[in-house]
């Protein structure tokens, strides 16, 4: 039932209709016309998880493995090594319950070579043995923990159980060796939240908020017999999300994702405090309707559409994004005032 409902998300996702709204809009930078260097001198390049990559994008979570999906790993693991920048796969679960799924997870691995950045995923529910087998499945740099209680809740063989969560991933953190990134799948990280898995030694935090892929949607696309549409809207705008939770615990590492899938979105994302952006659902678009090639052109331009955006601010380098003045308007200046 697992592998089925993994190609039934797939399916569904690229039947979506429904456009979110991040608020990235609401930002409003100023045109600089004196940057003073050449666009040679634009360096996108940063560290994450102790290694330089050449852009601050991953290319997030997506599928769940199984044979008929592991051309999409394959195909998204060559996009990453392509342009050097990290990748994530979808939940291993199933790889833990089927040893034949495990190479669709693990081909990613052999095509991003030791020197890439490869993610693994897990429910945040997992056990310590859970993570760590999932982690030596990939050779995984850092491990996700998915927060998708909404998910569940709108799945009608879905998880209605949460008691330990908090307890659990405190745990997992303290007795795990490598990184774990805790995100949630699309609905958002408010600040309340990102106190209490700081406090509870979460160091990265994937704020995934709405305006991007909408799991609400996707089950009910799976559900004949209720309708959800009333509550597509459920979620914490991407970039009010950022914020907030930047305002709240200004020293965690952020990944900003939900509908960060432009170069403005993803600069934007960088001004207003993320250290790392990722994108999920419009790669996967891409690439199931356009093939490897359209994919990999949508990562190019992006990327480069992002280096001009830098250029016409006058910053050189991802790190001085952060000092960029903006002014922010509309909807998310009336949410963030609150």
């Amino acid at each position: 039932m697992r592998l089925e409902r993994k190609k039934e998300h797939v399916e569904s996702y690229l039947k979506t209709g429904y456009k979110g709204d991040n608020l990235f809009k609401d930002i409003y930078l100023e045109n600089n016309s004196l940057p003073g260097f050449d666009f040679s001198e634009i360096d996108t390049k940063v560290e994450f998880l102790g290694k330089v990559v050449n852009f601050p994008l991953m290319i997030n979570a997506m599928t769940g493995g199984g044979e008929e999906l592991s051309t999409i790993n394959e195909d998204l693991a060559r996009i990453a090594r392509d342009f050097k920048i990290p990748m994530a796969v979808g939940s291993q679960t199933i790889g833990l319950e089927y040893p034949k799924c495990r190479e669709s997870f693990k081909i990613a691995r052999d095509i991003i070579g030791e020197e890439g950045v490869l993610i693994g995923n897990l429910s945040a529910t997992s056990t310590l043995e859970e993570l760590q087998e999932a982690c030596e499945m990939i050779d995984a740099n850092a491990m996700q923990l998915h927060l998708n209680v909404c998910q569940e809740l709108f799945m009608e063989e879905g998880d209605r159980t949460f008691t330990n969560l908090e307890k659990n991933i405190s745990y997992l953190v303290k007795n795990f060796k490598k990184p774990i990134i805790v995100k949630e799948v699309g609905f958002g990280i408010s600040s309340k939240v990102a106190r209490k898995l700081f406090d509870s030694g979460v160091k990265y935090i994937d704020i995934a908020g709405s305006g991007g892929t909408n799991f609400i949607e996707i089950e009910d696309m799976r559900n004949f017999n209720k309708d959800y549409s009333d509550m597509y809207n459920w979620g914490i705008p991407t970039s009010k999300a950022l914020i907030d939770c930047k305002r709240e615990v200004p020293d965690a590492f952020y990944i900003s994702s939900g509908g960060v899938n432009t170069a403005d979105s993803i600069i934007k994302s960088l001004i207003l405090g993320a250290d790392f952006t990722a994108a999920s659902g419009e790669v996967l678009r891409y690439l199931m309707h356009g093939g490897f090639n359209v994919a990999r052109s949508y990562i190019e331009s992006t990327i480069e559409k992002s280096r001009i955006m830098m250029m016409l601010l006058g910053v050189k380098k991802i790190e001085d994004l952060k000092g960029v003045d903006y002014v922010i308007t509309g909807r998310l200046k009336e949410l963030v005032s609150r």
